[in-house]
């Protein structure tokens, strides 16, 4: 497998600017590529990554996508002198022509499918490429909104050419609609296009009707475009988190990319004058760890907008990090969509229920945006940036999300343990562990007995049952402790041997323990107040008395039905909860899989600083292999041909959503309002 993280900089991108003053382009500064590698190199991770070099893409590649016109445009400006080159920009929709620029665009060109070519060969699993200008605004004739040449859309038909590829995935989540690239691929159903974006019931630039929800696609391209419009400003980390649960992850694995790209734009974070969103820099490393579950880890991070310094600074470095395999921080803010995401997220899945299997069995219907229609703020349509005087008066608060940024930034980062995944066991058995994995010395017996004895000899009463915590302990204790990230335990007893690393982690301390069963076990009920959270997913129905902690039942979630469970209501009611520790326990007559069982603790991995300990019945070898690929990194396997959960899974899982909506604000998106 693929290993490694490629970063793509090169300085001379930087000569591109403005030469005169021009308010709506001002914004588009070098710094936004100088300062976010410096970010990197602060936080040691530029040492981190591999380094590919930059090289200038050719006009071959860029009429891939452009038009011979708009290519002799772009090439004649090179020799133009300041005023040539005004009256040529004024020909275009917000951009500027420097003698550097047609230079600096075939770099960054050049730079992005360096960038694919990294990913596709195997030289390295996933990667960024910090580039300027650019490049989702621009079609296949014209200049637009900063970008000149489309970068993306370029790298999309050149793997499709040169590799073949028959499905790619662009994510764009910069708060401008990327009409380029949608205009580019709108009757491609080889390429699934989804954009986010502040729109405003059509106020918000570009102010295009072909932005909003109903622009599904054209031809055979209907479907494969997915436009979620934001309506209000203010947007932060939970709409963003369930757009992705309920539109983005559930159509993404249906689909079932060979390469991701994103469309990496930071304006739709805290602080940008452009977006005026809430979202903080650590739920872009969220997205890009749901994101990494997709194409066999095949993910390349293109740069486009982003405008606040600090805020495009730190974003970038949350990403990269999360790239690298570093433990994703936790998330901030409440955890609960506003109503106005509600809505969009409900229209998205109403216009696009003819097109998706997983949408079948919905109920959707489409929503009036009630809650932003009644008041309307007033907006400049006319380009993409903010008037001159609401700059001025955001100046203020631009210091002040600089502050807020400090801060919070040393409040949510933490020290990665030095060792990723430990499991006890002799040396005989690392031939059939991933490499990477840890291991450690069970916990001596009497050490066992004592421990037991004091907390948990109603738990355990047998000897034998005694002497098989010895792993459970050592394990969890090191997680705990956090000399470990993660860690997996082989038992004859998994449900026994959960009970007591729930009741233990509560001792230790943790407040929030979220535990996953998986299997036909007999769960021993705890009494710790709303300090766990317990997920079954079974075969057999069985009676459960809900004592303080809640406990909640998903029968036959199996093969496909999976993907509904799993993103329609664990993810969320996991988000929702935020745990600062995650038990997973394998049972016998597990209605999962082997893939699904590890792209559950795959997906997981992002809550809890990715603290998780599962416990797995100890015949299991494929599964304990598995899962131990998962907790160090490792791509899941893909699922293969998408088959539709059955109407009646549906209607379950339905039922439970209503059930808890109201606890789980999470599941909002996708339940009755």
């Amino acid at each position: 497998m693929a290993s490694g993280t490629a970063l793509i900089y090169d300085e001379e991108m930087t000569t591109h600017k403005l030469l005169w003053s021009d308010p709506i382009c001002d914004i588009e500064v070098p710094e936004r590529l100088s300062s976010s590698y410096e970010q990197l190199r602060s936080y040691h991770l530029v040492e981190r990554c591999v380094h590919v070099p930059v090289r200038e893409g050719s006009e071959e590649e860029i009429l891939l996508v452009h038009s011979l016109e708009h290519l002799a445009v772009a090439k004649s400006t090179q020799t133009m002198n300041e005023e040539e080159l005004k009256r040529v920009s004024e020909n275009y929709d917000a951009f500027f022509f420097h003698p550097s620029t047609y230079h600096c665009a075939r770099l960054a060109v050049g730079a992005t499918l360096q960038l694919v070519d990294a990913v596709m060969s195997g030289k390295v699993r996933n990667g960024m490429a910090l580039v300027r200008p650019p490049g989702h605004h621009s079609q296949r004739n014209a200049a637009n909104g900063f970008c000149l040449f489309n970068n993306v859309a370029i790298a999309a038909e050149y793997v499709k050419l040169k590799y073949g590829l028959q499905r790619i995935l662009i994510v764009d989540w910069d708060v401008h609609h990327g009409q380029g690239t949608q205009y580019i691929f709108e009757e491609d159903p080889s390429v699934l296009y989804f954009s986010w974006h502040r729109y405003e019931h059509q106020e918000f630039w570009p102010s295009l009707k072909e932005s909003d929800y109903d622009a599904v696609g054209l031809g055979e391209g209907k479907g494969f475009n997915i436009n979620l419009p934001w309506n209000k400003i203010g947007m932060g980390n939970s709409d963003y988190l369930a757009a992705f649960f309920h539109v983005l992850l559930p159509m993404a694995f249906e689909f079932d990319p060979e390469l991701v790209i994103v469309s990496s734009g930071y304006d739709s974070g805290i602080g940008d004058p452009e977006g005026q969103m809430n979202a903080t820099p650590e739920v872009f490393a969220h997205l890009t760890h749901f994101l990494m579950q997709l194409a066999n880890g095949k993910l390349c991070v293109i740069l486009e907008g982003g405008y606040h310094l600090k805020s495009l600074g730190e974003s970038v470095c949350m990403t990269v990090k999360t790239l690298l395999g570093d433990p994703v921080p936790q998330i901030t803010g409440e955890m609960a969509p506003c109503l106005s995401a509600v809505e969009s997220i409900q229209n998205v899945r109403a216009a696009h229920k003819p097109y998706w299997k997983w949408l079948a069995y919905e109920d959707t219907s489409f929503l009036q945006n009630l809650s932003t229609k009644s008041h309307l703020l007033k907006k400049t349509n006319s380009n993409p940036s903010t008037e001159h005087e609401s700059k001025i008066s955001n100046y203020n608060n631009t210091v002040e999300v600089e502050r807020f940024l400090e801060l919070h930034m040393k409040n949510i980062l933490f020290p990665v343990p030095p060792i990723k995944t430990a499991k006890t066991g002799s040396e005989s058995s690392e031939h059939f562990l991933p490499e990477h994995v840890q291991l450690v010395k069970e916990m001596d017996k009497t050490e066992v007995k004592a421990l037991v004895s004091g907390f948990y000899a109603d738990l355990v009463k047998e000897d034998k049952t005694l002497l098989s915590l010895g792993s459970m302990f050592v394990i969890l204790d090191k997680i705990l402790k956090k000399e470990v990230c993660n860690g997996i335990a082989a038992s004859p007893t998994a449900a026994l041997s959960a009970a007591v690393a729930l009741r233990h982690s509560v001792h230790f301390g943790f407040q929030r323990v979220l535990c996953v069963y998986v299997g036909d076990m007999q769960i021993i009920p705890h009494t710790e107040d709303g300090r766990m959270l317990i997920i079954n997913i079974c075969e057999k129905e069985h009676f459960i008395s809900v004592l303080t902690n809640l406990l909640l039942l998903l029968k036959d979630a199996e093969g496909n039905d999976f993907f509904y469970a799993v993103l329609g209501f664990i993810l969320p009611v996991a988000y929702s909860y935020q745990p600062n520790l995650i038990v997973i326990a394998v049972g016998p007559n597990r209605s999962l899989g082997i893939s699904g069982i590890s792209l559950l603790v795959a997906l997981l991995q992002g809550l809890a600083e990715s603290r998780i300990f599962a416990v797995i019945e100890d015949t299991e070898i494929s599964l304990i292999q598995s899962v131990a690929k998962a907790l160090v990194g490792a791509s899941t396997p893909s699922f293969g041909i998408y088959v539709p959960p059955t109407q009646e899974k549906v209607n379950k899982i339905k039922a439970l959503r209503d059930q808890f909506q109201q606890e789980w604000k999470m599941l909002h998106c996708s339940g009755k309002l």
